[in-house]
């Protein structure tokens, strides 16, 4: 189903050669809630399209399957999907994952977390990387030129991230765009999910603004090598990624990077 992700309307645009009026293309924002086996386990603001993919991708990325096989994902499981504005998912694992905790409220970047402390927790349910070569840094620094091309989205409304899936070789093998950096790095990850393509060890994340720790937890979730940040980490991305052994850059543009992980090269 094809869903509207932006919408036409009239602007004022001052320049110092004055003020006019003028049609401009903004991107559209709306809730949607994930049910998990019809509990309700998150509500955030996104950009319509695919939803299924980013359903999947936040309940994998959240530690939520626990492993359990997705057997179905539909919109609105306890009723009509126009009832809901199709704002509304289910994934469906028929019980086998484990009974999530309902929550309230809308789920921001980094939401529920507190600190290091949290990283003993989430070695916990995910092993260290393993079994892989890093995607050499060449490589890398060419990723955000590469997946500019690939942002229409961000073209036409300049108020979108993106989430590029990238091999070995610098190409570009999957991009999702969103109003939500998390979001669109759920879509990249559930697309891999239902594909059966994951972990995604011999793959690198590209990602168009900052590193947080949530999008290194994520990129850890599904197995990625190698994460590419167009702006800067915080502290606490990088204390994980290096827990991960996860190769994490920052701040790349053109033939500079900063790598923050491992701690050498």
């Amino acid at each position: 189903m094809s869903r509207r992700r932006t919408e036409r309307l009239i602007v004022t645009t001052v320049t110092p050669e004055g003020a006019r009026r003028s049609p401009d293309r903004l991107i559209v924002e709306e809730p949607m809630t994930v049910q998990l086996d019809g509990v309700t386990v998150a509500t955030t603001m996104r950009t319509p399209g695919n939803d299924f993919e980013l359903a999947v991708g936040f309940c994998h990325t959240e530690g939520l399957l626990d492993g359990a096989t997705v057997e179905g994902i539909k919109y609105c499981g306890t009723g009509s999907a126009l009832a809901t504005e199709f704002n509304v998912v289910t994934v469906d694992t028929g019980g086998r994952a484990p009974e999530p905790t309902p929550r309230l409220g809308l789920t921001s970047s980094s939401c529920g977390w507190c600190g290091s402390d949290q990283l003993d927790e989430l070695a916990d349910r995910l092993a260290p990387l393993a079994g892989h070569e890093h995607i050499d840094v060449g490589v890398l620094a060419g990723m955000p030129d590469r997946v500019r091309e690939h942002q229409q989205l961000f073209t036409d409304t300049g108020a979108v991230h993106a989430a590029a899936v990238f091999d070995r070789d610098g190409e570009v093998r999957l991009v999702r765009e969103d109003v939500g950096r998390h979001n669109a790095v759920d879509k990249v990850v559930g697309s891999l999910l239902l594909d059966g393509a994951l972990p995604a060890g011999d793959l690198g994340l590209f990602v168009s603004g900052r590193a947080s720790v949530e999008m290194v937890v994520k990129a850890w979730s599904a197995g990625f090598g190698s994460m590419v940040a167009v702006s800067a980490p915080t502290a606490l991305a990088v204390q994980a990624a290096r827990r991960a052994g996860l190769l994490l850059a920052g701040f790349v543009s053109g033939d500079r990077m900063n790598v923050y992980a491992p701690e050498r090269l």
